[in-house]
């Protein structure tokens, strides 16, 4: 299975764009995407962007990556607990 990231560019130089999530920057090539400019949100897939979103888009994917990151954490406590025999793990 793949997976592709929504990622916000920062800014361009050459081939490369820095792009930002939750305050983490990165480096990404926009070769396969020359229409992106700074300030658009790209699909980033093993360090290439591979398609322009618009923002709406890109915002309700990453709402969505949210939401399966709270569910996973929830479960994980919910583990937590029945293997401490009702108790909350430390």
């Amino acid at each position: 299975m793949c997976l592709a990231i929504p990622l916000r560019i920062q800014k361009i130089e050459g081939t490369m764009a820095k792009v930002e999530l939750g305050g983490v920057l990165r480096d990404v090539s926009l070769v396969l995407t020359p229409e992106a400019k700074e300030g658009d949100y790209v699909l980033v897939h093993t360090g290439f962007a591979i398609s322009v979103l618009n923002e709406k888009e890109a915002q309700e994917t990453l709402a969505l990556f949210a939401e399966l990151e709270e569910a996973t954490r929830q479960l994980e406590e919910e583990e937590a607990t029945d293997s401490a025999g009702g108790e909350p793990a430390p």
